[in-house]
Protein backbone atom coordinates (compact mmCIF):
# COMPACT_ATOMS: atom_id res chain seq x y z
CA UNK A 1 0.00 0.00 0.00
CA UNK A 2 2.82 2.45 0.80
CA UNK A 3 4.15 2.09 -2.77
CA UNK A 4 0.72 3.03 -4.19
CA UNK A 5 0.60 6.15 -2.01
CA UNK A 6 4.20 7.26 -2.27
CA UNK A 7 5.34 6.58 -5.85
CA UNK A 8 2.80 8.75 -7.74
CA UNK A 9 3.30 11.63 -5.31
CA UNK A 10 7.10 11.35 -5.56
CA UNK A 11 6.72 11.56 -9.36
CA UNK A 12 4.65 14.76 -9.01
CA UNK A 13 7.13 16.12 -6.47
CA UNK A 14 10.00 15.49 -8.89
CA UNK A 15 8.18 17.28 -11.71
CA UNK A 16 7.43 20.32 -9.53
CA UNK A 17 10.91 20.37 -8.00
CA UNK A 18 12.62 20.39 -11.39
CA UNK A 19 10.67 23.51 -12.39
CA UNK A 20 10.37 25.61 -9.27
CA UNK A 21 11.74 23.74 -6.25
CA UNK A 22 9.62 22.78 -3.25
CA UNK A 23 9.06 19.16 -4.22
CA UNK A 24 9.71 18.10 -0.64
CA UNK A 25 6.43 19.75 0.35
CA UNK A 26 4.72 16.98 -1.63
CA UNK A 27 7.04 13.98 -1.20
CA UNK A 28 7.76 14.11 2.54
CA UNK A 29 4.06 14.18 3.56
CA UNK A 30 3.54 11.21 1.20
CA UNK A 31 5.98 9.11 3.21
CA UNK A 32 4.36 10.18 6.47
CA UNK A 33 0.82 9.49 5.17
CA UNK A 34 1.99 6.00 4.17
CA UNK A 35 2.87 5.36 7.81
CA UNK A 36 6.67 5.57 7.90
CA UNK A 37 8.16 6.74 11.22
CA UNK A 38 9.32 10.37 10.90
CA UNK A 39 13.08 9.71 10.85
CA UNK A 40 12.66 6.94 8.25
CA UNK A 41 10.33 9.18 6.23
CA UNK A 42 12.90 11.99 6.17
CA UNK A 43 15.83 9.68 5.41
CA UNK A 44 14.02 7.76 2.65
CA UNK A 45 12.72 11.00 1.16
CA UNK A 46 16.26 12.45 1.11
CA UNK A 47 17.45 9.37 -0.80
CA UNK A 48 14.80 9.60 -3.52
CA UNK A 49 15.14 13.41 -3.67
CA UNK A 50 18.90 13.17 -4.16
CA UNK A 51 18.56 10.68 -7.00
CA UNK A 52 16.05 12.88 -8.81
CA UNK A 53 18.08 16.04 -8.23
CA UNK A 54 21.17 14.39 -9.72
CA UNK A 55 19.24 13.75 -12.94
CA UNK A 56 17.81 17.25 -13.29
CA UNK A 57 21.19 18.80 -12.39
CA UNK A 58 22.82 16.77 -15.16
CA UNK A 59 20.12 17.84 -17.67
CA UNK A 60 20.60 21.51 -16.75
CA UNK A 61 24.39 21.08 -17.06
CA UNK A 62 23.92 19.58 -20.54
CA UNK A 63 21.82 22.59 -21.59
CA UNK A 64 24.33 25.11 -20.30
CA UNK A 65 22.22 26.40 -17.39
CA UNK A 66 25.02 25.68 -14.89
CA UNK A 67 28.22 27.71 -14.96
CA UNK A 68 30.70 25.66 -12.92
CA UNK A 69 32.77 28.78 -12.24
CA UNK A 70 29.70 30.28 -10.54
CA UNK A 71 28.62 27.27 -8.52
CA UNK A 72 31.84 25.86 -7.02
CA UNK A 73 32.09 28.57 -4.30
CA UNK A 74 28.35 28.11 -3.64
CA UNK A 75 28.81 24.37 -3.09
CA UNK A 76 31.26 25.04 -0.26
CA UNK A 77 29.14 27.76 1.35
CA UNK A 78 26.01 25.58 1.00
CA UNK A 79 27.71 22.68 2.79
CA UNK A 80 28.98 25.05 5.49
CA UNK A 81 25.53 26.59 5.91
CA UNK A 82 23.80 23.22 6.08
CA UNK A 83 26.24 22.06 8.78
CA UNK A 84 25.71 25.28 10.77
CA UNK A 85 21.93 24.95 10.39
CA UNK A 86 21.97 21.38 11.67
CA UNK A 87 24.02 22.50 14.66
CA UNK A 88 21.64 25.40 15.24
CA UNK A 89 18.67 23.05 15.15
CA UNK A 90 20.05 21.33 18.24
CA UNK A 91 19.86 24.53 20.27
CA UNK A 92 17.07 26.70 18.79
CA UNK A 93 13.38 25.66 18.72
CA UNK A 94 12.02 25.02 15.22
CA UNK A 95 8.98 27.14 16.15
CA UNK A 96 11.15 30.25 15.78
CA UNK A 97 11.72 29.50 12.10
CA UNK A 98 8.05 28.61 11.60
CA UNK A 99 7.05 31.99 13.04
CA UNK A 100 9.44 33.76 10.68
CA UNK A 101 8.00 31.81 7.74
CA UNK A 102 4.50 33.09 8.58
CA UNK A 103 5.81 36.55 7.68
CA UNK A 104 8.33 35.70 4.95
CA UNK A 105 6.06 33.48 2.81
CA UNK A 106 3.15 35.94 2.33
CA UNK A 107 5.60 38.76 1.56
CA UNK A 108 7.44 36.54 -0.94
CA UNK A 109 4.17 35.37 -2.53
CA UNK A 110 2.95 38.98 -2.88
CA UNK A 111 6.22 39.93 -4.54
CA UNK A 112 6.01 37.00 -7.00
CA UNK A 113 2.33 37.71 -7.81
CA UNK A 114 3.07 41.40 -8.37
CA UNK A 115 5.99 40.64 -10.70
CA UNK A 116 4.94 40.00 -14.30
CA UNK A 117 7.50 37.23 -14.65
CA UNK A 118 10.20 35.45 -12.67
CA UNK A 119 13.06 37.14 -14.45
CA UNK A 120 15.63 39.78 -13.53
CA UNK A 121 14.81 43.07 -15.27
CA UNK A 122 17.89 44.94 -14.01
CA UNK A 123 21.33 44.88 -15.66
CA UNK A 124 23.25 41.72 -14.70
CA UNK A 125 26.11 41.99 -12.24
CA UNK A 126 29.71 41.32 -13.19
CA UNK A 127 30.64 37.60 -12.92
CA UNK A 128 32.62 38.23 -9.71
CA UNK A 129 29.68 40.01 -8.07
CA UNK A 130 27.18 37.34 -9.13
CA UNK A 131 29.49 34.61 -7.80
CA UNK A 132 29.80 36.46 -4.48
CA UNK A 133 26.05 36.96 -4.05
CA UNK A 134 25.35 33.37 -5.12
CA UNK A 135 27.78 32.09 -2.48
CA UNK A 136 26.20 34.27 0.22
CA UNK A 137 22.72 33.09 -0.77
CA UNK A 138 23.94 29.46 -0.67
CA UNK A 139 25.28 30.02 2.86
CA UNK A 140 22.06 31.60 4.15
CA UNK A 141 19.69 29.13 2.51
CA UNK A 142 22.06 26.30 3.47
CA UNK A 143 21.60 27.30 7.11
CA UNK A 144 17.83 27.31 6.58
CA UNK A 145 17.91 23.92 4.86
CA UNK A 146 20.03 22.36 7.59
CA UNK A 147 17.77 23.81 10.28
CA UNK A 148 14.31 23.39 8.75
CA UNK A 149 14.30 22.91 4.97
CA UNK A 150 10.89 23.02 3.22
CA UNK A 151 10.79 25.30 0.18
CA UNK A 152 14.60 25.53 -0.09
CA UNK A 153 14.66 25.19 -3.90
CA UNK A 154 11.98 27.84 -4.38
CA UNK A 155 13.72 30.37 -2.14
CA UNK A 156 17.03 29.70 -3.91
CA UNK A 157 15.57 30.39 -7.36
CA UNK A 158 13.92 33.63 -6.26
CA UNK A 159 17.01 34.96 -4.46
CA UNK A 160 19.38 33.99 -7.26
CA UNK A 161 17.17 35.81 -9.78
CA UNK A 162 16.43 38.96 -7.79
CA UNK A 163 19.57 39.32 -5.63
CA UNK A 164 22.37 37.69 -7.65
CA UNK A 165 20.67 38.83 -10.91
CA UNK A 166 20.99 35.51 -12.70
CA UNK A 167 18.60 34.61 -15.49
CA UNK A 168 15.76 32.27 -14.52
CA UNK A 169 17.41 29.29 -16.20
CA UNK A 170 20.83 30.06 -14.68
CA UNK A 171 19.15 30.43 -11.27
CA UNK A 172 17.33 27.11 -11.67
CA UNK A 173 20.56 25.32 -12.57
CA UNK A 174 22.56 26.94 -9.77
CA UNK A 175 19.78 26.23 -7.27
CA UNK A 176 19.87 22.53 -8.18
CA UNK A 177 23.60 22.29 -7.54
CA UNK A 178 23.27 24.08 -4.19
CA UNK A 179 20.25 22.02 -3.16
CA UNK A 180 21.99 18.79 -4.21
CA UNK A 181 24.95 19.73 -2.00
CA UNK A 182 22.78 20.26 1.08
CA UNK A 183 20.74 17.12 0.36
CA UNK A 184 23.84 14.92 0.01
CA UNK A 185 25.17 16.20 3.34
CA UNK A 186 21.85 15.43 5.04
CA UNK A 187 21.54 12.03 3.34
CA UNK A 188 24.97 11.03 4.64
CA UNK A 189 23.73 11.59 8.19
CA UNK A 190 20.61 9.45 7.63
CA UNK A 191 22.60 6.68 5.94
CA UNK A 192 25.03 6.55 8.86
CA UNK A 193 22.09 6.28 11.28
CA UNK A 194 20.45 3.49 9.17
CA UNK A 195 17.32 5.62 8.65
CA UNK A 196 16.73 4.79 4.97
CA UNK A 197 14.30 2.05 3.86
CA UNK A 198 16.23 0.94 0.78
CA UNK A 199 13.65 -1.15 -1.16
CA UNK A 200 11.07 1.65 -0.96
CA UNK A 201 13.71 4.34 -1.49
CA UNK A 202 15.00 2.70 -4.69
CA UNK A 203 11.54 2.21 -6.24
CA UNK A 204 10.44 5.74 -5.24
CA UNK A 205 13.69 7.10 -6.69
CA UNK A 206 12.76 5.72 -10.11
CA UNK A 207 9.48 7.65 -9.99
CA UNK A 208 11.29 10.75 -8.71
CA UNK A 209 13.87 10.50 -11.48
CA UNK A 210 11.09 10.23 -14.10
CA UNK A 211 9.30 13.27 -12.63
CA UNK A 212 12.51 15.30 -12.49
CA UNK A 213 13.48 14.35 -16.05
CA UNK A 214 10.08 15.27 -17.50
CA UNK A 215 9.93 18.44 -15.39
CA UNK A 216 13.43 19.49 -16.48
CA UNK A 217 12.56 19.05 -20.15
CA UNK A 218 9.31 20.97 -19.67
CA UNK A 219 11.19 23.79 -17.92
CA UNK A 220 13.85 23.90 -20.66
CA UNK A 221 11.11 24.50 -23.24
CA UNK A 222 8.63 26.60 -21.22
CA UNK A 223 10.58 27.84 -18.22
CA UNK A 224 9.35 31.42 -18.02
CA UNK A 225 5.69 30.54 -18.53
CA UNK A 226 5.41 27.67 -16.06
CA UNK A 227 7.80 28.70 -13.26
CA UNK A 228 5.78 31.61 -11.85
CA UNK A 229 2.42 29.83 -11.29
CA UNK A 230 4.14 26.75 -9.82
CA UNK A 231 6.19 28.90 -7.43
CA UNK A 232 2.97 30.61 -6.28
CA UNK A 233 1.31 27.20 -5.74
CA UNK A 234 4.33 25.89 -3.80
CA UNK A 235 4.43 28.96 -1.57
CA UNK A 236 0.68 28.66 -0.91
CA UNK A 237 1.00 24.98 0.04
CA UNK A 238 3.95 25.82 2.27
CA UNK A 239 2.04 28.61 4.03
CA UNK A 240 -0.99 26.36 4.63
CA UNK A 241 1.31 23.67 6.03
CA UNK A 242 3.04 26.13 8.38
CA UNK A 243 -0.31 27.49 9.64
CA UNK A 244 -1.63 23.95 10.14
CA UNK A 245 1.49 22.84 12.03
CA UNK A 246 1.43 25.97 14.18
CA UNK A 247 -2.19 25.91 15.28
CA UNK A 248 -3.29 22.28 15.12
Amino acid sequence: MEYIIICPLVFIAGFVDAIAGGGGLISLPAYLIAGLPPHYAIGTNKFSACMGTIIVTYRFLQKGFINLQYVVPSIFTALTGSWLGAKLALTVPTDIFKSLMLVIIPVTAFFVIKAKTIENTKPPFSPAKSIFFSAVIALIIGIYDGFYGPGTGTFLILLLVYVARLTLKEAAGTAKVINLSTNVAALAVFLLSNSVMFPLAIIASLFGIAGNYIGANYFINKGKGIARPIIIIVLTIFLVKIIYDSFM
